[in-house]
């Protein structure tokens, strides 16, 4: 193994380690067969909003005020079938005391542009849907496999560990972005700008 995949894999185990030890993904994600996520991942803050707080020396959970998780399913697209997926895994997850936002990934472009301004293409999986967060360094996914873990960090981990905020070109929206960049920095103040 050279030294560069050496490193990305401890990078790998680093990242699971630090979402593992913030207690509220641990519990979502040992209980993820019960929630029947097509394409499910657990997503956006609650995970490196956690390792952030690992690498600034807080309590893995503090601050975070959501729990997301993607799904993608385009055999019913409407709003009522989503929130019948968000009330089902808010049940499950109910004793937890925590906020839980579910998405269908596969209706997103139908309510984008209305909610944020800007147009939106179809996404064909959760993963695009991963790929499309406003900072690459946030755009990460976990979900339990066969053996261990399976991470979706289509730019890797170095920007994240490194606190580096730049804008997505799959979504350069400049306002949208500043606004991300400027309340992340506010609580970690270590993030820098790039």
């Amino acid at each position: 193994m050279t030294e560069s995949a050496c490193s990305l894999t401890s990078l790998r185990e680093r990242f699971l380690q630090d979402v593992h030890s913030n207690p509220y993904n641990r519990a979502i994600l040992a209980r993820w067969t019960r929630l029947a996520l097509a394409d499910g991942w657990l997503v956006a803050g609650c995970l490196f909003q956690t390792v952030w707080n690992c690498c600034s020396g807080q309590p893995p959970a503090a601050q975070i005020k959501d729990y997301d998780l993607f799904y993608f399913d385009e055999s019913d697209r409407s709003a009522e079938a989503e929130q019948r997926v968000q009330d089902h895994v808010a049940h499950a997850l109910s004793d937890l005391g925590i906020t839980v936002e579910v998405k269908n990934q596969a209706r997103v472009h139908l309510w984008y542009p209305d909610w944020f301004g800007h147009p939106y293409p179809a996404l064909e999986s959760a993963r695009e849907g991963i790929d499309r967060f406003l900072i690459p360094a946030t755009c990460v996914g976990v979900r339990p496999a066969e053996e261990g873990f399976e991470v979706h960090a289509p730019h890797g981990l170095r920007l994240l560990y490194e606190g580096l905020l730049s804008s997505n070109p799959l979504t350069p929206h400049a306002a949208l972005f500043e606004a991300k960049a400027r309340s992340y920095r506010a609580r970690w103040p270590w993030l820098r700008l790039i």
